[in-house]
């Protein structure tokens, strides 16, 4: 029974742990994507969605990215897993990088929070 009690003590502990992570801004490279395969998710990748892939947070995410040197910010729903190119933080979709002014350089450093 006391086992029990300190297990379960221990997962809510790494539970809230991971959550206060995840909420905090992470800064780094993303690249944008426009393939229409289907995404890690099981639906279809539109490019014109305000979309995104991330390596580990969880599908339907609202992620608040900003591009560090335009100061240009769009808010995406994760439903991929990526990028798979070392030194990236996150994939965004075609409409997204034109939102934060990044289709013809390919790439920006950004920053992105948590926001649901």
């Amino acid at each position: 029974m006391l086992f029990l009690a300190v297990l379960l003590t221990v997962v809510a502990t790494l539970a809230s742990i991971s959550q206060a992570s995840a909420a905090d801004p992470s800064c780094g490279r993303a690249s944008w994507y426009a393939l229409t395969s289907k995404t890690a998710s099981g639906e279809r990748m539109d490019p014109s969605k305000l979309t995104a892939a991330h390596p580990r947070l969880r599908f339907g995410t609202k992620v608040e990215v900003v591009n560090a040197r335009n100061g240009k910010t769009v808010v995406v729903r994760i439903n991929d897993r990526g990028p798979f190119i070392k030194g990236r933080i996150i994939d965004v979709s075609k409409a997204a990088a034109g939102q934060l002014g990044m289709i013809k350089s390919g790439v920006a450093k950004v920053c992105y929070r948590v926001i649901s």
